[in-house]
């Protein structure tokens, strides 16, 4: 900036306060440039997705083997639609699913027995998923009916932290089974569902929540380590 001009008597006073007037504006634009390019930091917390990849077909990224170890196969579908799956790829939220249909790997042409299964990962990219994953779960308690209710309980072993949320009913007999395993590794979410009904002539019984818990998890478990490749 150019000196300015100095003066007799109140000039130089008046030279001072330009002078002083143009630093103040000079340190204005500066601390402007900084701020706008971050150099005084950023508010936004940078997402913690370790090396998870986002994958376009989440049913390939899969380990399905647990389930196949169950004595289980995929159904054979006419129109070669199973398994299914969706992605979508955004600045906010990666997402992702894998929906497969099954069937015990003995069942005959009579057999009405089958099996789903529903798998979701997403990649939060600008939130943190961790303040409200386990409430999600958590509210699963408060649903009942007079015939089922919800146990939900965490489990170790997977991710940072995981829960499973199995249907139980009042009745000892039951021909069907709703289990969920959700998982959160980071800011990543995981949830794989599992659904099964049994029909009268089937010679292969619903698996206990026992077992589908330790299914369910050995697949994720599989799973998270595919999408990190």
């Amino acid at each position: 900036m150019p000196t300015p001009p100095t003066g007799s008597g109140g000039g130089g006073g008046k030279g001072w306060l330009w002078a002083l007037g143009g630093a103040v504006v000079a340190s204005a634009v500066w601390a402007g440039v900084v701020f706008s390019t971050g150099g005084f930091g950023s508010s936004e917390e940078k997402a913690d997705l370790g090396s998870y990849q986002y994958a376009s077909n989440l049913c390939t990224s899969s380990d399905f083997s647990p389930i196949e170890n169950a004595s289980f196969k995929e159904k054979t579908s006419t129109s070669g639609t199973n398994p299914q799956h969706s992605s979508s790829e955004d600045p906010a939220m990666d997402s992702m699913t894998c929906n497969v249909d099954y069937e015990p790997s003995s069942s005959s042409t009579g057999d009405y027995s089958s099996a789903w299964l529903y798998t979701t990962a997403y990649l939060h990219r600008k939130t943190d998923p961790t303040p409200e994953f386990k409430a999600t779960y958590m509210s699963y308690k408060n649903q009942k009916t007079s015939t089922t209710h919800y146990k939900v309980s965490k489990v170790s072993g997977v991710g940072d932290e995981a829960y499973v949320v199995a249907q139980e009913y009042e009745s000892s007999s039951n021909t069907s089974a709703y289990v969920i395993l959700g998982v959160r590794d980071g800011w990543m979410t995981y949830q794989t569902t599992w659904s099964q009904y049994a029909s009268s002539s089937s010679g292969t019984p619903v698996k206990s929540n026992t077992e589908i818990t330790a299914m369910l998890k050995a697949s994720a478990k599989g799973t998270l380590e595919k999408l990190q490749k």
